[in-house]
Parts: structure tokens; C-alpha cells; sequence
């Protein structure tokens, strides 16, 4: 994470969302049934209480955020902590949250687990464990047309503002800060590299403000998780594009408490399941994100 005029993803400050209940694929749910095996796997105290406190950051459509009434959350990671909790035999208990105090939540013990387009690389696994489950890049969403010519992968976003959501990967790549060790500065590196000042990350508290950033002028670009800018530039109707390729794809990853013990292999195997029988494949279907399904989910496979 790895989404004016745009609120939740659609334009004109209307909190309507045609997308919001995805395609009709059926019904994903009625033939999950509980695996014992993989219920007795999970930790003492998400037994004991049957179900499991999950964080998320309802900004970030189609992944989570908030359906037609702007109250109930939906999305891909809500469909899939429902399935998993079925088959977990478990209740997955979703909890509105900052992005950027997720992890510190975990930690804390405000919360158990998160599923909210989270990147799992090293430096997030010495603080939580992940089960990964999708694939995601970062994509650059600019107004239509293009007019700044703005490209990804050279350096015509040196110097401008670009809109990213807080505690996410893209604003770490486009920190002020350069630090290689902890994945800081990236681009702003490249930047000067290259002889030019580095872009101005500008960081919202969600996806919705960086989006209407971009509209209403003050940030040139915004940049985010793959599907959500697809998702984004789809509901805009034709105010944004896409400029240039995917890039820095990584795995998306269930974040758990390390406190949890073996609840994040009882999550793998239950993920794998759902995999097996077809459930995984029809939720992403649902929110036309199939693109990014992860054939080989693991538990804390952070790439870099």
C-alpha cells in the first residue's frame, strides 16, 4: 500500500460507488465449511474468543473501504477474512484504522491482525509476521492526457508533487530521507543522481486525499498500489489515466501478531484451501483484480 473529486474512488464528491458490491460471481460463501485440523492450529487466545481483531484502512478501493451506505466495509480483503474466518471457524472482526497506525496497533495489542493491502518486505517482518496472499505493484495516476508527460521510470517526477497515502511504500520511495537499508528515498535518490531535485512527497492520512489532490490541482501525480489506481482511474469517469508500466511488484501480506503463535500457519492453511477450492479465485474475480493472485502464498516471503 500496494485508493475533488473523488471520494472512495468516484468523482464528484458523491459518495456513490457503482463498484461497490463488485461483479456478481455468486454465491462465495455457503459451501466453505470448517476445517478442525486448521482450527486447533489457531493460537489460545483467538480460540478461546473465536474470533480475531483485524485492522483496516477503508480508503483503498477495491481492496477495503466503504460500500453505498459509507458505513459497511467491503472489498477483496474483507470477502477474503470472511472466507478464511469460515473456514478458520472463527469470526474475522474488521476494525477501521489509519494506515500509518497499523503496525504500531499490532504491536500494541489494539489489534491482532490487519488485512489492508499491506507490502510485506523485511523491514515490516521484524515487527509483525505476514502470510502473503496477493501480488501488487506501484502504479503512477496522472490527470488524463497526460500533460505533464510524466513517466515511472525516468525522471519527470523530480521536482513535482506527488500525492501519496501515509506509512505506505510510496511514500517511503519518495521520502526526503534516503536510506537504502530501510527502502527510504528511492526516487528522490534517483533524482539527484540525475542531477534534479527530488519530487515533493505530499502524504495523506488516506487514498481519498491524495486522489483529490490530483484533481483539484495541487499534487501533479499520485502514486499507489496497482489496483488501486486501476480501480481509481475506472471510477473517475475519465479524469485520470494511467502513465507507464507497474513497477516494484511485491507481495501483498495478512499481517499478524507475532504473539499469536500458530495462528499464522492455521491463516496459511486455511488461504490454501480456499485456493484449492476455487474460493480465492472467485473473490478477486468479483473485484476484477484476478491479475494479481499469488499461486504460492508463505508466511513472512517478503522479496527485498
Amino acid at each position: 500500500m500496494l485508493s475533488a473529486a473523488l471520494a472512495l474512488s468516484a468523482c464528484g464528491g458523491s459518495k456513490k460507488d457503482t463498484g461497490s458490491q463488485g461483479k456478481d460471481v455468486g454465491d462465495i460463501f455457503s459451501a466453505i465449511k470448517q476445517d478442525p485440523a486448521l482450527h486447533d492450529q489457531l493460537g489460545p487466545a483467538v480460540k478461546s474468543s473465536g474470533k480475531i481483531v483485524v485492522a483496516t484502512d477503508p480508503s483503498y478501493a477495491p481492496n477495503e473501504f466503504f460500500g453505498n451506505d459509507n458505513k459497511t466495509l467491503v472489498g477483496m480483503d474483507l470477502d477474503l477474512g470472511k472466507a478464511l474466518g469460515k473456514k478458520l471457524g472463527i469470526d474475522f472482526s474488521f476494525e477501521k484504522a489509519s494506515f500509518d497506525g497499523i503496525i504500531p496497533g499490532l504491536q500494541s495489542g489494539q489489534y491482532q491482525a490487519a488485512m489492508s493491502s499491506i507490502t510485506d518486505n523485511k523491514e515490516r517482518e521484524k515487527q509483525v509476521d505476514f502470510v502473503t496472499y496477493f501480488t501488487a505493484g506501484t502504479s503512477l495516476m496522472v490527470k488524463k492526457g497526460n500533460p505533464g508527460a510524466y513517466k515511472p521510470d525516468d525522471l519527470s517526477l523530480c521536482g513535482k508533487k506527488v500525492a501519496v497515502e501515509k506509512g505506505t511504500v510510496q511514500l517511503d520511495e519518495v521520502s526526503a530521507t534516503v536510506d537504502a537499508a530501510k527502502g527510504t528515498g528511492s526516487r528522490t535518490k534517483k533524482c539527484k543522481d540525475g542531477g534534479k531535485p527530488g519530487p515533493t512527497g505530499q502524504a495523506f492520512p488516506d487514498q481519498n486525499g491524495a486522489n483529490l489532490a490530483l484533481s483539484s490541482g495541487r499534487a501533479d501525480a499520485v502514486l499507489a498500489d496497482s489496483p488501486v489506481i486501476d480501480y481509481a482511474v475506472k471510477q473517475s469517469n475519465g479524469q485520470f489515466e494511467t502513465a507507464g508500466a507497474t513497477y516494484d511488484t511485491a507481495p501483498y501480506g495478512i499481517a499478524l501478531s507475532k504473539q499469536l503463535g500458530t495462528t499464522k500457519d492455521a491463516v496459511l492453511g486455511a488461504l490454501k484451501a480456499l485456493q484449492t477450492d476455487g474460493t480465492y479465485k472467485k473473490i478477486l474475480e468479483k473485484w476484477g483484480i484476478e491479475h494479481g493472485a499469488l499461486d504460492t502464498p508463505a508466511i513472512n516471503g517478503a522479496q527485498s
